[in-house]
């Protein structure tokens, strides 16, 4: 049975049984030196030592509990760290098998060209083969460039409205005192909310200043009309401009002007992008070509433009798959893995050397880990069938080793994706393919709430729960310590005492080696 590496079940680090134990032990010596203070005291060799016999013996109360809840803490901390890693490096692994399982790499394509001026690119829908562009005509903007107004004039148009119309769009430009020069009225036009696409502005040429208006979108559709309203004055009134757009249907058709419209020239006419793809007539407004080969973005420019006159220029598209990203895709899942199965190793690693009962690491023998170590182990040794098609990681020259890692022969991998597709998509299909099946096996313990969600949170309440006792034993350990202090000093000022008259009687009665003053007397 394939897995990605483990050993046996044991128990990681000291328990809290251990640790209590240890922690009594230590306090049981602190307490037997503070009972020789007592001793000591009680005799009349020194005073007793308060501090000392009152920390010794609130430290003895309560060292089980507190090494209890130490061991705890650490513990849950470590359990939270380990599954941060864990889910960080599954999460990594459904990162690089997405492509594998969502369909992006098999229907990964590339487009080249044969001449200039076009560049393709290959998204969803895309299909392998090869097709004949012929560009004629590339999209251009409409641009209108008035005749010449003195600088009297340009300063002062008088007022009205103006109505500018781009293709269907249009807006109402008030034109007053403010406003009624060339400039002003091309500062109202760029600053209008409603502005259909348009941008003007003013040139200061040797006869005059001229008014020019551009649409922002390329197409023949877009073309541009200047309508001044019945009480607009003479000078507004001479920007009146109509605009017939181009036909298609009809060869070298252009964007024309009609009457009124004597002051207006055009610059840039107003056209579609016109070419033929395998002989098939087509239109775009935009040089930005899309939907005419499906899956296919294509972007012309002037350099495009057959200009044999014969049609004779056309250039071939190749649309292929895309094997680099295939090989990139694969080689990103089997680095991921292999990162997966080193973090699993580490936190499930033995180690010989260390201290009993801290020779596991923290999610050694841990029954989570070890299912999803043999769920995935087993999905990349084992084989797929689609289509007919049965294969393994094997056959793209991806191999399982006896460390659970897997090795990659970059050349037999390359060879099976440009020589041997069906094997790829075989492995990788979208049914039940091993990236599918990673994903879904990776799933349960990745979702929000799933397998690693619910240990995580237990640990967290684990040390909630800790949090509260602590809190709880301090309490118990500062009341404790001041009524020992208390009593104790009590005592110590009691022994004191004593020792002092018992002291001062020997001095009076005499002893073992004192006659005592009162006797001498006598």
């Amino acid at each position: 049975m394939a897995t990605i590496g483990g050993t046996s079940s044991v128990t990681s680090g000291l328990t809290a049984q251990q640790a209590a134990d240890q922690a009594k032990a230590a306090a049981q010596s602190a307490l037997q030196q503070a009972a020789q203070s007592i001793i000591g005291g009680s005799t009349g060799n020194s005073s007793m030592n308060v501090q000392a016999l009152v920390s010794a013996l609130v430290t003895a109360k309560v060292a089980g509990q507190t090494a209890t809840l130490t061991a705890r803490t650490t513990a849950a901390n470590a359990q939270i760290s380990a599954f941060g890693q864990l889910s960080a490096s599954l999460s990594g692994l459904q990162v690089a098998l997405a492509p594998l399982f969502n369909g992006s790499m098999l229907t990964s394509f590339t487009a080249t060209t044969s001449g200039t001026g076009i560049t393709a690119s290959a998204g969803n829908g895309a299909v392998a083969g090869t097709y004949a562009l012929d560009v004629t005509q590339i999209a251009s903007a409409h641009s209108l460039t008035s005749s010449a107004f003195d600088a009297k004039s340009a300063a002062s148009l008088g007022t009205g409205a103006l109505t500018i119309q781009v293709g269907s769009q249009s807006m109402t430009i008030n034109v007053n005192a403010s406003n009624n020069s060339l400039s002003g009225i091309a500062s109202a036009i760029n600053s209008a909310n409603d502005n259909p696409g348009l941008k003007a502005s003013v040139i200061n040429g040797s006869n005059g200043q001229h008014l020019v208006l551009t649409a922002t979108a390329t197409g023949a559709a877009n073309t541009i009309s200047v309508t001044p309203n019945d009480t607009s004055s003479d000078a507004l009134k001479s920007l009146a401009v109509k605009t017939t757009p181009a036909s298609n249907t009809t060869p070298d058709s252009k964007s024309t002007l009609t009457q009124p419209g004597s002051l207006w020239s055009q610059t840039s006419y107003a056209l579609d992008a016109q070419f033929t793809v395998n002989g098939a007539a087509a239109t775009s407004a935009s040089n930005n070509v899309t939907g005419v080969i499906n899956g296919l973005t294509l972007s012309l420019t002037s350099a495009a433009v057959d200009t044999s006159g014969k049609g004779t220029s056309a250039q071939t598209i190749t649309v292929a798959a895309d094997t680099a990203t295939q090989v990139s895709n694969i080689s990103s899942f089997v680095t991921a893995y292999n990162s997966l199965v080193g973090t699993v190793s580490t936190l499930t690693a033995f180690n010989k050397g260390a201290a009993a009962g801290q020779q596991g690491s923290t999610l050694l023998g841990d029954p989570l880990v070890n299912n999803l170590r043999e769920a995935l182990g087993n999905i990349v040794g084992g084989s797929v069938a689609s289509s007919g098609v049965r294969s393994t990681l094997g056959a793209l020259g991806i191999t399982l080793g006896d460390n659970g890692k897997l090795s990659l022969d970059s050349a037999k991998l390359t060879s099976a994706v440009q020589n041997n597709p069906s094997q790829v998509g075989a492995v990788f299909n979208l049914t039940n393919g091993i990236g599918k099946q990673l994903n879904s096996a990776i799933k349960p313990y990745t979702q929000t709430g799933g397998l690693i969600d619910s240990r995580t949170n237990a640990a967290t309440a684990n040390l909630n729960d800790v949090t509260s006792q602590s809190k709880a034993l301090t309490t118990y350990s500062n009341q404790l310590t001041a009524r020992y202090n208390a009593e104790f000093t009590a005592l110590n000022t009691l022994m004191s005492t004593t020792n002092n008259n018992t002291q001062y009687l020997t001095a009076l009665f005499g002893g073992a080696n004192n006659s005592g003053t009162f006797n001498k007397s006598r």
